[in-house]
């Protein structure tokens, strides 16, 4: 049986997670700007109640991004630091799909799931997701798109979930399918669904060396200026 080691942090809950024995302990907790204090003694716990140590662990996933950049630095910091001590392979996985399948998950009565996640100056990161068996598959690529084209939905029978569904909601009051369509704002990405996906990622071959490990930002600057902030604010 596989065992995955999970790191998620690219919001502001930090999460840690254990595929063991084909069941998935975790740790969770939203504590904004306090992940790199929490976040070993995180996986210091899951490894003691398994009764393992990270020796044991076939492959650290990681939640690879989109987010915050600083947490998707500490997300790929702490993952290869592990790593690159015992020799384990590691998983990047989407924080959007992680985002998806939780909501897939509980809502087996939905085909779509819209991940929208506050990504500032009135953008959001966006993955459009579709339920396939037991899992989620991207139906288009993942990007960073303006907060108003959330109104151009045209879809039936879809989810929305992510902070960006909050953030810009008056972006898409004019959306007359919202109120036949659940949108849960307050989720966040979750280690637990980083360690199934990265499971399936594993069997699949898809593990890279420690030293490929990266982030994914979705933008080409790695953080968003003061004036830049205050030209959309006078644009809004």
């Amino acid at each position: 049986m596989t065992t995955i080691l999970a790191i998620e942090t690219a919001t502001e809950a930090c999460s840690a997670a254990l595929l063991y024995n084909d069941a998935v302990i975790h740790e969770y907790e939203i504590a904004p700007r306090m992940h790199t204090r929490l976040i070993l003694p995180m996986v210091e716990k899951l490894l003691a109640e398994a009764a393992i140590t990270l020796a044991d662990v076939d492959a650290i996933a990681f939640g690879r991004g989109p987010g915050a950049f600083t947490g998707l630095r500490i997300a790929t910091g702490v993952t290869q630091g592990l790593a690159l001590a015992h020799d384990t392979p590691v998983l990047p996985v989407s924080t959007l799909a992680a985002m998806a399948l939780e909501m897939a998950e509980q809502h087996a009565d939905k085909e779509h799931f819209l991940v929208a996640v506050d990504a500032r100056i009135n953008e959001v990161y966006w993955g459009h997701y579709k339920r396939q068996g037991n899992s989620v598959v991207l139906v288009e690529q993942e990007q960073v798109i303006a907060a108003d084209k959330l109104a151009a939905i045209t879809l039936e029978n879809w989810l929305g979930v992510g902070t960006g569904w909050s953030a810009y909601e008056e972006s898409f009051q004019a959306l007359n399918q919202t109120a036949e369509n659940d949108i849960y704002p307050e989720v966040y990405p979750s280690a637990k669904y980083i360690a199934l996906l990265g499971n399936v990622a594993f069997e699949a071959g898809k593990a890279l060396p420690a030293e490929l490990a990266q982030p994914v930002y979705l933008r080409d600057k790695v953080a968003d200026t003061i004036a830049e902030r205050e030209r959309a604010k006078k644009n809004a």
